[in-house]
């Protein structure tokens, strides 16, 4: 990289759908600051995240390596795994960088900073909300952190965390940071993820459109689900939910996303205003996407399209380069590419045990880009394995040995499952093996002796999981960032 330090500023949402972006959204969202990214960005159509739940994903983000490394496959203290040395913000440090994190981090313990200079968090929003004195408080609707229903804000967007977030990161960019050092910014966004309760205009922005029923593949019935598909569902009720609120579930997850968007323009005015933006570098991802009815279930967890396929942008100023804006790349990324791609942007030095890829390195061929994105699954009883290169998916159930085989290409709703195709065979064969074969299922205990792991049923019938508690509740215990 150049001698100039760019300031460098990660954005993230949590739980946003790579279908909510670019050509692939419905075409009454508005997303003008999205839109924005990808006219001046690079856009990665394969970027996936390998866990599909909050925490592994934050810590691939912050250490660079894949959960199939760390062994960070739950929602875990984050202090076993990271510490505070060769984080992501630790390395701009080094580089020279001010750090500063404000959003929803998802660690634990909630106030460890992991090398941060500093951190603005959602217990530090809801302390201010208690304190204001005001009869309207957040979260008062009776929904919790992840109920599908919908529900208006109880308080007025200007009151939302969403909002919040947002003021906080400009006033850093106009009050609070050193001008005479660069800075890295971690912007973290705790929305699309439920409960989906935006405020007005957004709750009511896309009631009225024609929005797309979900979508069911050949497998997704309770007669071919895999068993642990099957299973969260049904513990949480998500085939219950009928068309109509679904779509009104849908609605307000738009208009989630269209306020966050909005908010994102209100972080590019205050570097606007300060002449910054033509110098700062911007990366816009999510950990993990969302189900939204698809395939009879609602959340993340499982390894399919609505639960992976994450919007991922590089956004490089026109004083850094002025010939990639608007550009698409279809290699397999991740959540660990983040940290050795922008350490190398702050001219850092990127630790030789990171898995993760310098991006730019692989675009000008100076690394070969990965064959596969490998994926994992371990929620409770709820566990599989799978891999990708965005254009065929294979995917192991450990409890049942059900296997699903998608060509993406022709079919990137995954709508029918073709591992049992003779004119897929060998592909099939191809996946299965390299997944046997990998050093990371190795690690894990996913493969052994040559085989894919399995692991003992569950005799738990429908009767037994529809008796599981309501994934929502918890309300008001809110303040906890780590629960949020």
């Amino acid at each position: 990289m150049a001698d100039k330090k760019y300031n460098i500023i990660l954005i993230t949402t949590d739980q946003q759908r790579y279908d909510t972006i670019g050509d692939l959204a419905p075409d009454y969202m508005r997303m003008p600051h999205t839109q924005y990214l990808i006219n001046q960005g690079i856009s990665y159509t394969n970027a996936y995240s390998q866990c599909p739940l909050c925490v592994p994903a934050r810590i691939s983000i912050m250490n660079g390596k894949f959960p199939h490394t760390t062994g960070a496959t739950t929602n875990c203290e984050t202090t076993d795994v990271m510490g505070t040395r060769d984080t992501l913000p630790d390395l701009m440090r080094q580089a020279g960088y001010q750090t500063i994190a404000i959003g929803k981090m998802h660690f634990g313990p909630q106030r460890a900073k992991h090398g941060f200079d500093e951190m603005i968090i959602p217990d530090d929003y809801f302390r201010e909300m208690q304190r204001s004195g005001s009869m309207i408080q957040p979260m008062r609707h009776g929904m919790g952190q992840n109920e599908i229903y919908p529900a208006l804000s109880t308080v007025p967007e200007a009151m939302t965390m969403t909002s919040w977030i947002s003021e906080k990161c400009v006033e850093y960019i106009r009050d609070r940071r050193d001008p005479s050092q660069p800075f890295f910014m971690w912007c973290s966004y705790s929305k699309p993820h439920p409960p989906f309760d935006p405020p007005e205009p957004y709750y009511s922005m896309y009631r009225n459109e024609d929005i797309a029923e979900p979508v069911f593949g050949d497998w997704s019935d309770d007669e071919h689900a895999p068993l642990a598909f099957k299973r969260l569902r049904q513990m949480w009720g998500y085939d219950k939910i009928s068309p109509k609120i679904m779509k009104e579930a849908k609605a307000a997850y738009y208009g989630l996303l269209t306020q966050i968007d909005y908010n994102m323009g209100r972080i590019f005015s205050a570097l606007q205003d300060f002449d910054m933006l033509k110098d700062t570098i911007i990366l816009f991802t999510s950990d993990h996407g969302e189900y939204l009815g698809d395939h009879h279930t609602a959340a993340k967890f499982f390894l399919h399209q609505p639960s992976t396929h994450v919007p991922f942008i590089l956004r490089l100023p026109p004083t850094l380069n002025d010939t990639l804006g608007g550009t698409k790349v279809d290699i397999p990324v991740t959540h660990a590419d983040i940290l050795p791609t922008l350490v190398k942007l702050a001219g850092g030095e990127v630790p030789k045990d990171v898995d993760g890829q310098d991006l730019l390195a692989v675009l000008e061929k100076k690394q070969e880009p990965r064959k596969y994105v490998e994926m994992v699954s371990e929620m409770g009883m709820l566990e599989s394995i799978g891999l990708t290169d965005g254009k065929m998916k294979y995917i192991w159930y450990m409890e049942d040995q059900c296997e699903q085989l998608f060509d993406l290409e022709k079919d990137p709703m995954e709508l029918k499952n073709v591992v049992h195709d003779p004119a897929y065979a060998a592909i099939k064969e191809e996946l299965k093996q390299d997944l046997i074969n990998s050093e990371h299922s190795k690690k894990l205990g996913h493969s052994k002796d040559g085989k894919l792991a399995t692991i003992p049923p569950l005799n738990d019938g429908e009767r037994h999981r529809r008796a599981h508690p309501w994934p929502g509740y918890h309300t008001e215990y809110c303040n906890i960032d780590v629960k949020h």
